[in-house]
C-alpha cells in the first residue's frame, strides 16, 4: 500500500482535525496503533506540524467522511495522475583521493579476470572504456608507474559487485562457447564431414578348444593299467608236487 508523503506530519494532523480511530490512521499512514496513540497523548511526534492529506491532494474530504462513519472502513488514497518518474542511477562516484589508484585496479582486474569486459570495468571502477584501453595497451601517461593491485584492498568496488559481474562474464562465455560448438557441428552436418569416432579396442578373444581337438586329446590319453589280482602261487611260490 502506498503510504502518504509525511506519514507522522499527516499523522498528526488526522488526529487533531478529524474522528478517525487511532487503527483507522495507522493503516492509512503506514505506523502503529500506539504510535498514534502516542502522538495524540504528545509524547511522539511532539514539535511536528501537521499536513493535511486534502490539502495535498492525497485524499479526498468524502473518504475521510466515510471512514468517520465507518469505524471498520480504511482510508483509500488518490491515485497519482501522472507516475513520479524514478531517479537514474549515476554513474560510480570515486572519491577524489582515490582515483589516482584506479589505474592500478584496472591493471589488476585485465590480469586476473580477463574475462570482464571493459562495460563491467567501467562500471566496477567508475571509468571510462578509454582509460582501460590506454591500461590494457600501455599507452596509459602514467604506464610507468602502474602496478596491478586489488581494488577490494583499494577501496574502489565492492565484493559482491566484483562475484556478481564475475558470474555473469562466465555465463557469457559459456553461452559463448556452446553457440560456438553448435555452429561447428552444424557446419559439419551440412558439409557432411563424420564426427570422428575413437575406435574401441577389441579384448583378445580366448580359443575355445573345438569337438575334434577335444576327441585327438581324448585318444591320446592312456589308461593306465590296473595290477594284476595276487594268487596263491605268486604269493606262497609254487609247491612242489607241481614240478
Amino acid at each position: 500500500m502506498v503510504q502518504p508523503l509525511m506519514p507522522k506530519a499527516t499523522a498528526v494532523w488526522l488526529v487533531d482535525n478529524t474522528t478517525l480511530s487511532f487503527d483507522q490512521i495507522a493503516a492509512f499512514c503506514s505506523l502503529h496503533p500506539l504510535e498514534v496513540q502516542g502522538i495524540a497523548d504528545g509524547e511522539v511526534a511532539v514539535g511536528i506540524r501537521g499536513l493535511d492529506p486534502v490539502a495535498a491532494g492525497q485524499v479526498t474530504r468524502e473518504e475521510v467522511e466515510r471512514c468517520e462513519a465507518d469505524p471498520g472502513g480504511r482510508l483509500v488514497m488518490i491515485e497519482p495522475a501522472a507516475e513520479v518518474p524514478k531517479r537514474a542511477r549515476r554513474a560510480r562516484y570515486t572519491p577524489v583521493s582515490k582515483r589516482q589508484e584506479r589505474p592500478n585496479g584496472i591493471a589488476w582486474l585485465l590480469k586476473n579476470y580477463p574475462e570482464l569486459s571493459d562495460a563491467q570495468i567501467g562500471k566496477l571502477l567508475g571509468t571510462t572504456k578509454s582509460t582501460i584501453t590506454a591500461v590494457r595497451d600501455r599507452t596509459h601517461w602514467n604506464t610507468q608507474h602502474i602496478s596491478p593491485q586489488d581494488p577490494l584492498l583499494l577501496g574502489i568496488c565492492g565484493e559482491m559487485e566484483l562475484v556478481e559481474a564475475l558470474n555473469i562474464a562466465r555465463r557469457r562465455q559459456t553461452r559463448a562457447a556452446e553457440r560456438k560448438a553448435k555452429e561447428e557441428a552444424r557446419r559439419r552436418r551440412r558439409e557432411g564431414i563424420e564426427e570422428p569416432v575413437v575406435a574401441e579396442e577389441a579384448a583378445p578373444a580366448t580359443a575355445q578348444p573345438t569337438t575334434e581337438d577335444t576327441a585327438a586329446d581324448t585318444s591320446v590319453v592312456q589308461t593306465p593299467e590296473q595290477p594284476a589280482e595276487p594268487t596263491a602261487e605268486s604269493v606262497f611260490g609254487e609247491s612242489p608236487g607241481s614240478e
